[in-house]
């Protein structure tokens, strides 16, 4: 460049002195600036010897027979030094800083990607194989104190000791091998160390292996307290469910106990003489017996469904014939209410397990049948909705309130108003949404105090 810089000025055409110096300033900039402080020194040097050999007089010759030129050429080149050095520093800060943004957007990578993981286990087990693709390390190992136990980025990423880590945890402070090139740092939680994360291979800045190790200790105790949060939440609905259970127990399995009792007891002391009384007892006894295998058949059912042993066998049929032989089953309990049935002709087949779509209908209907005065009706229609048939069952009771509606399919729960008024072990409605969701379906609720309930399910086109 300088030779260029000479052949232009000193041979093709001539310039005043000023002009030179400042064409040599901005080559040593350029230089700087593209290959840094070592290069653009030494043209610095070349540049004053160049300057002062084909443009200060006396021409070609390496002295200066002016000493106000010594002045200029000096000047010259402390400028291009001190300019080849600033241009060198604002270029290393300029790298740095890009270095440091391309970090940050790692750091902010990692972390996203820490907080799909819920689980303790999923954190330390994903989190060195992401920080080694992320920050394209050679290995990453991550040690926690509580468990002892060391989570690798790969099988093979054994550069770095158990010890090491437990070492560093212990002590609470990085420490660097430049020549192994790996650094350890303790992964802090405030001032409680819980453990060590080991990096080998394209270290990263300290403060974002400092990053690193906040972040992994706050996904650490998230997911602890997650975890912790979910025991608890298990806890309270175990004993919600089961003084739900103790209640059910009480209030439906007891009464029907007694009713059988009393009548057995009643007929072997042999004081019913009169033959009605006696069938009557007789009939009492069938009826609680009946209920008896009821609730007992419910409780199987769910205990079925929530373990999922049930197989269904699906098939494509039409939803009218079920509907009917599900009001045929449940004409007793519908003596007293008229049932009107609006299916379409056009429904398409759905996939279904017959079976299981019957007990579906039959605990609505039975449903219906229970919270509705004697004589109103109930209503029974179908439509297509996208790739579904939506199927609903509509009674004209008391309706259900908006607190109820959100725990109206829980196991166990019975609505507040219609606890004692009617008997029944708040599994029906479990069973249903079971059901449903088994065969890939849904189950809603609309409801309006005095006015009714419409109970609704869909199930799939076939």
């Amino acid at each position: 460049m300088v030779g260029c810089i000479v052949i232009v000025y000193f041979r093709l055409t001539h310039v005043n002195p000023t002009t030179v110096a400042l064409t040599f300033l901005l080559g040593i900039l350029f230089v700087a600036n593209r290959l840094g402080l070592r290069y653009s020194v030494y043209m610095s040097v070349l540049a004053a010897v160049a300057f002062n050999y084909f443009f200060l007089p006396p021409i070609g010759q390496l002295t200066i027979a002016d000493s106000q030129n010594w002045v200029a050429l000096i000047a010259f080149l402390v400028a291009g030094v001190l300019a080849s050095h600033l241009s060198e520093r604002a270029r290393r800060e300029a790298n740095t800083s890009d270095r440091r943004r391309r970090e940050v957007e790692q750091l902010y990578d990692f972390s996203q990607q820490l907080l799909t993981a819920d689980q303790v286990s999923d954190v330390l087990n994903k989190a060195p194989g992401q920080i080694s693709a992320t920050f394209r390390n050679e290995a990453v190992c991550i040690y926690l104190c509580d468990r002892d136990r060391v989570y690798r980025s790969s099988s093979d990423a054994g550069a770095i000791s158990k010890e090491e880590l437990r070492d560093i945890a212990d002590r609470k402070e990085t420490r660097s091998d430049e020549v192994r090139n790996v650094c350890i740092a303790p992964v802090s939680l405030g001032v409680r160390s819980i453990g060590a994360i080991g990096i080998s291979g394209n270290i990263p800045s300290r403060e974002t292996i400092d990053a690193l190790g906040s972040l992994i200790a706050l996904a650490v105790e998230r997911s602890n307290t997650a975890e912790r949060l979910a025991r608890t939440e298990a806890t309270q609905e175990s004993e919600r469910l089961r003084s739900a259970l103790l209640d059910s127990v009480t209030h439906e399995l007891r009464t029907p106990l007694t009713a059988i009792t009393a009548s057995i007891t009643s007929l072997r002391s042999g004081m019913v003489q009169d033959a009605n009384l006696r069938e009557e007892m007789l009939v009492v006894i069938e009826e609680e017996s009946m209920r008896l295998n009821h609730l007992i058949s419910q409780a199987v059912e769910m205990a079925q469904l929530d373990a999922r042993h049930v197989q269904l066998h699906i098939e494509s049929l039409q939803l009218s014939d079920v509907v009917q032989d599900a009001v045929a089953e449940c004409r007793t309990l519908l003596e007293d209410h008229p049932v009107e049935i609006n299916l379409s002709p056009q429904l398409p087949a759905v996939s279904m397990d017959i079976n299981w779509i019957r007990k579906v209908l039959h605990h609505l209907l039975e449903n219906a049948a229970k919270y509705s005065d004697s004589g109103k009706p109930i209503f029974i229609t179908a439509e297509v909705k996208d790739s579904f048939v939506m199927t609903s069952v509509a009674d004209r009771g008391a309706g259900i309130d908006d607190l109820d509606k959100a725990l109206i399919f829980d196991k166990f729960f019975r609505g507040q108003s219609q606890r004692y008024r009617v008997q029944g072990t708040g599994m029906g409605l479990a069973i249903v949404k079971a059901i449903i969701e088994a065969h890939g379906g849904k189950v809603e609720v609309t409801s309006q105090l005095g006015l009714g309930s419409v109970f609704s399910f869909t199930l799939p086109v076939a």
